[in-house]
């Protein structure tokens, strides 16, 4: 009788651990449709949806299971080949030859929403990431969550217009459309943190690099930026709203929807805004000429410092694990 007791309390448990889950809220601020991305980690549980399009101003949740782990991004100019029917992007393509993405990750240069769901210690890891390019300006805001370093992250801006030359990824009509990650555009060791320079003590920022991190101080910039870059809310206390080219205004009411409407005050500590008015430094730091590159985008936001202080200025991790969701 005890045996079955214990069984049946077991079964119950599991069931309401299965249950647990976290809703990701997709929202589309862009004046264009964009087509989400999502891939689940190996051996991480798959979600209902692997792709779909978001018209502007659109809104979706996606319900992530216990334990999940994976990327989100966005993918743009999209569209079915007229002749075979293939479905294919400009940015982000996953490959699939359709709207789902299947298991197929995003081609860089892409800005990527990165998740670890009840990882190390109870929390929740998450955090905007560069190291693979950037094709749109991504921002993660937890609504509601626990914890010293559960805050807004990711990066405000559109990059595509300002990125450098060497970087640049260029449409049909000649306009930029994604910016590449130093890795991606030359394919030295030294800016892809391989081989010699696979530790943290060998890899060092680069100018390529800088240019992503002066801009979006909170985004990862390179495969070793974990200090300024990784955030974590307690799990289970959370959602999370991702907002495709977000605004100033959008992610204010974001921000105080989370933590309620008379605590738009960032927590005391070190914080960072989520942008910069401007990016420029010289060298490389590898050696090469040195360069400038200034910051100038007339589709991006009007900076507002102020502003992004008192909505998302909040701690940043001091010390984390290693990028844990480089795939």
């Amino acid at each position: 009788m005890a045996t079955h007791l214990l069984l049946s309390v077991s079964l119950l448990l599991s069931s309401l651990s299965g249950a647990v889950s976290t809703t990701f809220t997709l929202t589309n601020s862009c004046g264009y449709t964009v087509w989400p991305g999502l891939l689940s980690s190996a051996g991480s549980p798959p979600l209902s949806t692997t792709g779909f399009a978001l018209a502007p101003g659109e809104s979706r949740s996606v319900d992530a299971p216990a334990a999940w782990s994976g990327r989100i991004w966005g993918r743009t100019l999209c569209a079915a080949d007229p002749g075979s029917g293939r479905f294919a992007c400009a940015t982000g393509e996953c490959g699939s030859g359709a709207v789902e993405c299947a298991g197929g990750g995003a081609a860089p240069p892409t800005t990527l929403a990165e998740f670890t769901l009840d990882g190390a210690g109870g929390n929740d890891f998450y955090d905007v990431s560069l190291v693979d390019g950037s094709n749109l300006p991504v921002v993660v805001v937890p609504q509601g969550g626990a914890g010293a370093t559960c805050g807004a992250t990711g990066c405000l801006v559109d990059l595509n217009g300002p990125c450098p030359a060497d970087l640049k990824v260029v449409g049909a009509g000649g306009a930029g459309i994604a910016c590449k990650s130093a890795c991606e555009a030359y394919g030295r060791p030294q800016d892809c943190c391989s081989g010699d320079y696979g530790t943290p003590a060998t890899c060092q920022p680069s100018a390529s690099s800088q240019f992503f991190k002066n801009a979006c101080p909170r985004a990862y910039s390179y495969a070793y930026d974990d200090a300024t870059s990784t955030f974590t809310c307690t799990s289970g206390t959370a959602s999370y709203l991702i907002t495709f080219c977000p605004s100033i205004s959008s992610l204010k009411s974001s921000v105080s929807s989370s933590n309620g409407a008379s605590s738009m005050n960032p927590p005391s500590g070190p914080g960072l805004p989520l942008i910069n008015d401007t990016v420029s430094f010289a060298g490389r730091g590898d050696g090469g000429s040195s360069s400038s590159y200034p910051y100038a985008s007339a589709s991006a936001p009007a900076p507002c410092p102020l502003a992004l202080a008192a909505a998302a200025a909040l701690t940043w991790l001091v010390s984390a694990p290693r990028h844990r969701l480089r795939l």
